[in-house]
């Protein structure tokens, strides 16, 4: 394996994107009840924009045609703050994994996206792994139980977080559509610095009444991940990612976050894993491998 390749480095990318969104699924469960989503997020963008603000002007500094044409960052600052606020809306009520199994969907729409934008084709060897990857992340999370997925129902809290799903789907694509260019930690910090403005306007009266020196640790432990492994640097390796592959090959990965939920529920007290989830998560592997051999 080259290591030196964009390519390769872009899957090496949304192989680790895949593993530190999905503990934003198992903290966000603890904590989702305790604040307000909209407040929370404003201040994991804000904290977020500082972190990669720095790296940003320490490194390569900010030039002129970075600042062109802000529309562009506001755009997708705002599909990124309605996905994570309807994340943390939906984790009110849905489980993590229950809710992982919602973000699946986001390849097949990322697809969708990426042809009506940027006329990507999904070839027939993809769309075989894709449909491998899905039915294998379907088995992993219904923990192979066949009846479980014969009387699938979908909850209040799986419905919210769609919307913010077909928002990180339209994402993906719109980010090589609209960059011009820019490094990619410049571009992320434009789109984070736009969803924190965003954020706090929409926000803004469960900012003023929230109280945050009497949150409990589990907040503010799911606030520090977030901020820096599900926002900072998750966003990076995003933009990365997507300046080398297809939107479908990007998405393709977060097959794997149900995978990973399941192991930061174990990792958190939950119960191990069975031989038939194991089933799924080898059906998963094998579909990303036909993906990174491609």
């Amino acid at each position: 394996m080259n290591f030196q390749s964009p390519t390769v480095r872009g899957h090496l990318a949304m192989l680790l994107f895949s593993a530190l969104v999905a503990g934003s699924f198992a903290l966000g469960a603890r904590a989702a009840n305790l604040i307000d989503p909209a407040a929370l997020n404003a201040v994991r963008f804000m904290l977020a924009s500082l972190i990669i603000g720095t790296i940003v002007f320490v490194g390569p500094g900010i030039k002129r045609r970075d600042i062109s044409a802000p529309w562009r960052y506001l755009v997708l600052g705002g599909l990124f703050a309605v996905y994570f606020v309807t994340m943390f809306e939906g984790l009110k009520t849905a489980a993590p994994v229950s809710a992982s199994a919602v973000f699946t969907l986001t390849p097949v729409l990322s697809a969708g996206f990426g042809w009506l934008l940027l006329r990507q084709v999904t070839t027939p060897r993809m769309a075989a792994a894709l449909i491998l990857a899905a039915g294998g992340a379907v088995w992993v999370i219904f923990r192979g139980d066949v009846d479980a997925i014969i009387v699938f129902q979908i909850g209040r809290g799986e419905m919210i977080f769609f919307i913010g799903v077909v928002a990180h789907a339209l994402y993906t694509p719109l980010i090589k559509l609209l960059n011009r260019g820019e490094k990619p930690l410049v571009f992320t910090l434009g789109m984070m610095v736009a969803g924190f403005i965003l954020l706090s306007i929409y926000g803004a009266e469960s900012l003023l009444e929230t109280d945050f020196t009497s949150l409990p640790p589990i907040v503010w432990i799911t606030l520090a991940y977030i901020t820096i492994f599900a926002s900072a640097t998750t966003f990076f390796l995003l933009q990365y990612a997507a300046m080398h592959l297809k939107a479908a090959k990007v998405m393709a990965y977060t097959y794997l976050v149900p995978a990973w939920v399941i192991a930061w529920e174990i990792a958190l007290g939950g119960p191990m894993i069975s031989a038939a989830i194991m089933a799924g998560i080898a059906a998963v592997i094998v579909a990303l491998l036909m993906l990174l051999a491609d």
